[in-house]
């Protein structure tokens, strides 16, 4: 993706995308990105997933899932051991938690 207006410098491409996980290849270097680690990327379109852009030279921005991502996030993920999971829709039919249960009065 080649882009240079608002900051975006674009050094950043989607490699491949396998069942395990997306590899990128950002700025000289080679990311895998696996969906263990990163499951917000696992239902996406490869529309989506590709429209990777590169802002200020390190940060990964996908505009269509609204992820962000730093680089250095993903050469040095254990200063980051937080995770997020995704979100599943009530449309889906799959719940994001656990069941409620009705109140009894």
């Amino acid at each position: 993706m080649k882009s240079s207006r608002h900051g975006i410098n674009t050094l950043v491409t989607v490699e491949n995308i396998t069942p395990f996980g997306i590899w990128l290849f950002v700025k000289g270097r080679e990311y895998f990105l696996s969906y263990k680690d990163y499951p917000y990327f696992r239902e996406q379109t490869l529309k989506s997933i590709q429209a990777v852009q590169l802002l200020h030279g390190y940060h990964l921005y996908w505009p269509e899932l609204d992820v962000d991502l730093e680089i250095d996030n993903l050469e040095n993920p254990e200063k980051y051991p937080l995770k997020s999971k995704p979100i599943r829709s009530h449309l889906t039919g799959q719940s994001s938690g656990s069941p409620k249960k009705p109140v009894s009065r």
